[in-house]
């Protein structure tokens, strides 16, 4: 045990940083007797990337530390930390390899934090857990964007940020064959041509009587080699023709090993051993095919399917291959932001080649005629705020332009059947039809823009709290397809509707306070008591629903014309608004966390993931809900003294 004189030095140093700071004595005591204090010269690699996690993170107490990635033998700086950061915390909150290295750039002492002294923080203090989270997801947003300016920006964006998750998240493994189908190198090319024909594969191993091998017979080798030869040769041994030597490789390939070699070798086919040489026994075969395979979970593959795909059988292939990525890009702590981007990019290509898909129908029908007045697709509610990472319930509708009057009712005709047909497209995909049938098949929500603004004016001129509740999804439309002009007409009228009506932003405050944070959430845990969900807490309703409530009316009342997800909007509120940006900055994270523990629910019990079974969260996720909850009530506090809505009457 250290001494106390080295513990007291320990302890001093730590509090000049946060979150040590903000520890108290005993606490901090403890911690210090914990700390090791390590030496490290220039140009020291403390980890490489692909390193097993250390049982520690690092604090840079004195020098400075680089972390970089190596792309294409170039080094890319992600961040250098120098006095008081901290890095590597990885070690904390993931249980994967580094996906940097750290290299000192100049002499450095740096304080090696157990691991577990941080996790029993994280679970004992708010603040540490915050600022801990904080630093991971900043981290890997920093990781996001320097590694984006590595290559080029100008590709359209969901190319950008799959290719971007190819380089940094990329761990899927392919699956190589197993049973492999060798032969020896002394029987005839006639008799591997029979081997190959029975068991319909396309190539096969030549291997020694120690099964390592040494040559690859392929059906191209057949056709060149033999049927194309003058003269018969297939009674020849198949020695004689084999490709050697086999270019053998080590198991545990990536995709992104398995493409580079491709192109590096130029080969298609490369042989597994024991040790990855040609000297010892063969385990296994990865194909080009096989790569190909396994790129079925890769964002760009899934995109390119989706545009190509001819009918929505395909489109449901597709978004059932984007669930699997879902649980792939989970599994692999892969940043929740980046995960919603790719789903709502994969979401929305689904919608347009459903629409698309209906117009070619409805004109190939004839039934209607398509009207020269121009429309477009609104998403609403959760997927209007790109997190619908689950195939929960559809809400959407139709906005299209005035029409003449001698024209209204066959074009609202004409878009209500495209409705139905895109509902009904989406609803073989997987997407539920909402119960409240707030989808663009219902008559009423299909309708010109004068409607449309008829209804807002209508909940914001006179607003009455329940209509003023059941509303709030229609405030997150985005547009998907069409005439996007519209969405931002609209969006305008909004806007200058509640400038004309200021009262109406304290009912839609009054509404966001519906749902207060259970505070008491581990002794006493406010969960449910029907029938159906008895036991088990609403995570949207309790958690999610008081922060996207709250982001929306604050980015409503600041007229925020984009269409922004919570997390966007109150990373948005956090630079408008005075002293709110620490606030925002918890708020943005907590809803992320939120989202990414639905999705893992989700996911695990094949549903929507909207009920959690308290019992079922570790110390870690109790902690951090807490801590979400802390946030809940200070935004709802926030809020209550902005709109001063302790003198608001409903």
């Amino acid at each position: 045990m250290p001494s106390n004189t080295i513990v007291e030095r320990v302890a001093a140093d730590l509090t000049k940083y946060p979150p040590f700071d903000q520890l108290d004595a005993a606490v901090l005591q403890d911690l210090a007797q914990s700390v090791s204090l390590s030496y490290h010269e220039e140009g020291e690699v403390i980890f490489a990337k692909g390193d097993s996690l250390k049982q520690h993170a690092f604090m840079v107490m004195k020098g400075a530390v680089r972390l970089f990635d190596t792309i294409d033998g170039k080094e890319v700086l992600v961040d250098l930390c120098d006095e008081g950061d901290v890095f590597g915390v990885r070690a904390v909150f993931a249980q994967h390899d580094y996906v940097l290295a750290a290299q000192v750039a100049e002499e450095s002492l740096l304080f090696e934090l157990p691991v577990d002294k941080i996790k029993h923080l994280l679970e004992t203090d708010a603040r540490v857990s915050l600022f801990f989270a904080g630093a991971f997801a900043r981290s890997v947003e920093e990781i996001e964007h320097t590694l984006s300016e590595a290559f080029d920006v100008g590709q359209k964006r969901y190319s950008e940020q799959s290719y971007n998750n190819f380089l940094q998240n990329e761990t899927l493994e392919v699956k190589p064959v197993t049973s492999v189908i060798t032969c020896p190198p002394d029987i005839s090319i006639q008799e591997a041509a029979k081997i190959m024909s029975d068991s319909h594969i396309g190539s096969i191993i030549v291997v020694s009587s120690e099964n390592h091998p040494l040559g690859i017979i392929t059906d191209t080798d057949l056709t060149r080699k033999v049927v194309a030869q003058p003269g018969s040769v297939k009674d020849q041994a198949v020695g004689t023709i084999m490709s050697t030597p086999v270019y053998t490789i080590s198991d545990g390939k990536t995709i992104a090993d398995m493409v580079l070699l491709m192109v590096k070798t130029k080969l298609r086919h490369f042989c597994i051993t024991e040790d990855g040489s040609s000297g010892s026994p063969i385990t296994g075969i990865i194909s080009e095919h096989d790569i190909i395979m396994s790129e079925g979970n890769n964002p760009a593959v899934i995109m390119k399917a989706i545009m190509q795909a001819t009918d929505q059988d395909q489109l449901k292939e597709q978004r059932d291959n984007a669930e699997s990525l879902l649980q792939v890009y989970i599994g692999q702590e892969v940043a929740t932001h980046f995960i919603s981007n790719i789903i709502t990019e994969i979401n929305d290509a689904i919608i347009t080649r459903a629409i698309d898909f209906s117009l070619q129908e409805l004109e190939a029908e004839g039934t209607f005629k398509r009207p020269d007045i121009p429309f477009c697709w609104l998403s609403l509610g959760s997927e209007g705020r790109k997190e619908q990472l689950l195939r929960t319930d559809q809400d959407n509708a139709i906005l299209y332009a005035e029409p003449p009057a001698n024209q209204a009712e066959a074009v609202h005709d004409f878009y209500l059947a495209l409705g139905r047909k895109v509902t009904g497209i989406l609803q073989h995909c997987g997407f539920v039809v909402c119960p409240a049938e707030i989808m663009a098949s219902n008559p009423e929500w299909c309708q010109p823009m004068s409607a449309w603004k008829g209804y807002f004016s209508k909940w914001i001129v006179t607003p009455e709290p329940k209509a003023v509740m059941h509303s709030t999804i229609f405030f997150d439309f985005r547009p998907i397809y069409g005439e996007s002009k519209l969405a931002a007409e609209l969006k305008q009228e909004i806007f200058s509707l509640i400038a004309q009506n200021r009262g109406f932003l304290g009912f839609f405050a009054k509404n966001a306070l519906q749902n207060p944070p259970p505070l008491g959430f581990f002794r006493n845990f406010l969960v449910e008591k029907s029938r159906n969900h008895a036991n088990e807490f609403d995570i949207k309703a309790r958690a999610m629903m008081p922060l996207s409530d709250a982001a929306r009316v604050l980015s409503y009342e600041l007229k925020v014309p984009e269409y922004f997800s919570t997390v966007e909007r109150f990373k948005r509120l956090g630079s408008l608004i005075s002293g709110m940006k620490d606030l925002c900055s918890e708020a943005a994270a907590g809803y992320e966390f939120l989202m990414r523990l639905r999705a893992v629910n989700g996911l695990v019990n094949n549903s929507s993931g909207r009920y959690i079974k308290p019992e079922t969260l570790n110390k870690i996720e109790r902690q951090t809900l807490r801590n979400v909850f802390s946030t809940i009530d200070k935004v709802q506090k926030t809020l209550n003294l902005r709109f001063q809505l302790d003198y608001f009457r409903d």
